[in-house]
């Protein structure tokens, strides 16, 4: 049998009926990763047997084990105690954490299975997953195609079969923009549903820990465990907590013709791939037949979401990222390279000595984009220019905010596409930052409103590469969102357009 075409709740009935072992399952997802992952490049450390098993939390009862013994993968940048956390980064390439992020400890009390930690853009900056240090991640449906960033590595694990969930993290868009280009379901809750303490920062008014599934209403179990109060995280808000997957289970009928969806104009723009938006509409239509109110809606700040992100965004990063300096933790520049620094005699003394193992160690340990990042985040903090870049972004973030909030007085949804194109080549993007930034262009306004939102399937273009359509809700609604997509999902039925040894 193979064990990764099935759903977590197949998986999870076998196991409840006694017919699996943990160590059958562990063999069959190191079997896969073993097969398949030295070409797509989805994980950074693969744990051996040994490893998996002691990281299970034996000592927890029973009853709270909600998915025991099920396949996880954690993307890089999520902190496992006694386990390397790279961010994808020469900085942190020997980094051992010493302690579990929060939704670890979470997954260790249902007693799941960690089978590694997944590639990512270098400290989650990036679009494409092509600016890991450990190297670039192939699309499964196509290995010349991007799989999307920066949790690239977990969308592919979980499209191709290498795990049954995964989980990553979303600053503008970084787990429902791969989810669309690898075909597979990705949710980004409400900014302080789920606790953000042991992810590393990048931006911290944007970041937020998120899952991969193949389908809803495993995504749905996931955040079942996931989500909750966490007084580490001082920006974690204490709601109740909800259980996402008995809410699906037991799905009224009724449940779609009582709810209104919003088209917004602005994310149906001219440029947007045909495929793309013929795609998403059709499911639009769909839920018309079914009885769902359907309108056009406007959030007018949308132009400018893109650009005061990569204002925010890069500030966050910059204060963030000071604290890799050769001196606390990470990479330090070699030693012997700093003696054979020419430096001018009257200068040769321990200050510029210790400003000479700073600028090396930065320069030699962070990649280009994070570079870039840093630079225009310090830029923007600096005296003189705070007002009028970073402060004035932070206006605009507010008034996108503002538009959401409004146009949710309307509508109870937001449908659209989840990206503007299917995934692109390798290679082709990477010298253009600009283009892409646009690949994040329906992804971003979310981010900056705190918002939830999902990319679920919703079909292929001609060259049979996955369309997402994304979901966006109000402010801790993933309830009821979860419950749409699983409508959506149900009446569409997508599956994987063709049979390759990568996908499941």
């Amino acid at each position: 049998m193979k064990l990764y075409s099935l759903s977590a709740k197949e998986l999870m009935l076998l196991i409840r009926k006694k017919e699996l072992t943990k160590e059958e399952i562990i063999t069959s997802f190191l079997d896969r990763i073993a097969d398949v992952d030295k070409d797509l490049n989805a994980f950074i450390t693969v744990f051996d047997k040994e490893k998996i098993i002691s990281l299970i939390n034996e000592t927890v009862e029973e009853e709270i084990s909600l998915l025991k013994y099920i396949p996880f993968a954690i993307k890089d940048n999520i902190c496992i105690q006694g386990t390397r956390t790279s961010c994808g980064s020469k900085m942190l390439e020997n980094y051992i954490s010493p302690y579990d992020a929060t939704v670890i400890k979470l997954l260790k009390q249902s007693k799941v299975l960690f089978l590694g930690k997944t590639n990512m853009d270098e400290f989650a900056m990036g679009s494409s997953t092509e600016t890991s240090y450990f190297g670039k991640v192939k699309n499964p449906h196509n290995l010349t195609k991007i799989p999307g960033g920066s949790s690239g590595g977990s969308a592919v694990a979980v499209a191709s079969g290498e795990t049954i969930f995964a989980l990553g993290s979303d600053t503008g868009g970084s787990i429902r923009q791969p989810a669309a280009l690898c075909g597979v379901v990705g949710i980004k809750p409400t900014y302080g549903r789920v606790s953000r303490y042991g992810l590393v920062a990048f931006a911290s008014s944007l970041d937020q820990v998120g899952v991969f599934a193949r389908n809803v209403y495993d995504t749905s179990m996931a955040m079942d465990i996931i989500c909750g109060y966490d007084e580490k995280d001082s920006t974690s808000i204490d709601v109740k907590k909800e259980k996402y997957s008995s809410s699906i289970d037991t799905l009224d009928e009724q449940f779609l013709k009582s709810i209104k969806v919003g088209l917004p104009k602005e994310y149906f723009i001219s440029g947007i791939q045909d495929e793309v938006k013929q795609k998403v509409l059709f499911a639009v239509k769909i839920l018309d037949k079914l009885g769902v109110k359907v309108e056009e809606v406007s959030l007018p700040h949308t132009e400018y979401a893109v650009a005061t992100y990569y204002l925010i965004a890069p500030a966050e990063a910059s204060s963030n990222l000071a604290r890799y300096d050769g001196v606390k933790y990470g990479y330090k520049t070699d030693s012997e390279k700093l003696k054979k620094l020419k430096i001018d005699e009257k200068d040769n003394n321990e200050y510029s000595a210790l400003i000479d193992m700073y600028r090396y160690t930065r320069r030699e340990g962070f990649g280009d984009e994070v570079k870039r990042r840093i630079m225009i985040g310090t830029y923007a903090l600096s005296k003189g220019y705070y007002d009028a870049y970073y402060g004035k972004a932070q206006k605009v973030r507010n008034l996108i905010t503002k538009d959401f909030l409004d146009v949710f007085k309307k509508v109870d949804f937001l449908i659209t596409p989840t990206t503007p194109t299917t995934a692109f080549d390798l290679g082709s993007k990477i010298d253009n930052p600009l283009q892409m930034y646009l690949s994040d262009i329906f992804t971003i306004p979310c981010n900056l409103a705190g918002l939830p939102g999902i990319s679920i399937p919703c079909g292929f273009d001609n060259d049979q590469l996955p369309i997402g359509l994304q979901i966006l809700a109000p402010h801790f609604k993933e309830k009821q969102m979860l419950q749409l997509s699983y409508c959506i999902e149900q009446e569409l039925k997508i599956k994987n357009s063709s049979e390759n040894k990568y996908l499941v």
